[in-house]
């Protein structure tokens, strides 16, 4: 199976160096001196690791096949790709695997299919499409998708109050009332509490 370890950023300087948007959590194992990865779209690799570095928190890699900045920029949105053992981790679950999963509250009542699996700055998050049509990213987190069940068809998700549109209806929003200065006490016009 082919699972997507990075997509390829922008150029960082003359040399050939790229930033890594990372999709694993071995970095320094998949992205390790002397790794050759393949590439999609496949005609942009395969790419050979010559030098990797962190710098302010984002993972610079330099490709032998991209000496420099020109080279290193038509790279941008290139994926690197790696053969892996489906059974290595058994708590990761790859996009393919979650796509057309039923996605269920804690009691059995069906609120949406994963449609999609998105990379976010902060975390994951798994897009939803609800019963009503709606399109809603779910943060991809233990305490709202406790539980990802594969083999039966599902994930089960304990959002927040007011995080799927289906809630919507039902959400109280805290207005001040008319007539108060920033929801404190209501003043005459003109005057103070």
């Amino acid at each position: 199976m082919q699972l997507v370890v990075a997509r390829v950023g922008r150029a960082h300087g003359l040399k050939g160096e790229v930033a890594l948007d990372l999709r694993t959590d071995a970095p320094e194992e998949r992205l390790a001196i002397g790794e050759t990865l393949t590439t999609d779209p496949t005609d942009a690799g395969p790419l050979t690791v010559t030098r990797v570095r962190v710098h302010q928190s984002r993972w610079l890699v330099t490709f032998a096949e991209a000496a420099d900045r020109a080279s290193a920029e038509a790279l941008r949105g290139v994926e690197l790709v790696v053969d892996v053992d489906a059974s290595d981790e058994e708590d990761a679950w790859y996009p393919h695997e979650l796509r057309g999963l039923r996605a269920e509250l804690e009691d059995g009542t069906v609120v949406g299919e994963v449609v999609a699996l998105e990379h976010l700055p902060a975390h994951d998050a798994l897009a939803i499409r609800e019963t009503g049509g709606e399109r809603t990213l779910v943060p991809f987190v233990r305490a709202i998708v406790p539980l990802v069940d594969v083999a039966g068809g599902r994930v089960v998700l304990t959002p927040p109050g007011g995080l799927l549109a289906r809630d919507a209806a039902s959400v109280v929003v805290d207005r001040p009332d008319e007539g108060t200065q920033g929801g404190g006490t209501p003043t005459a016009a003109g005057g103070e509490a």
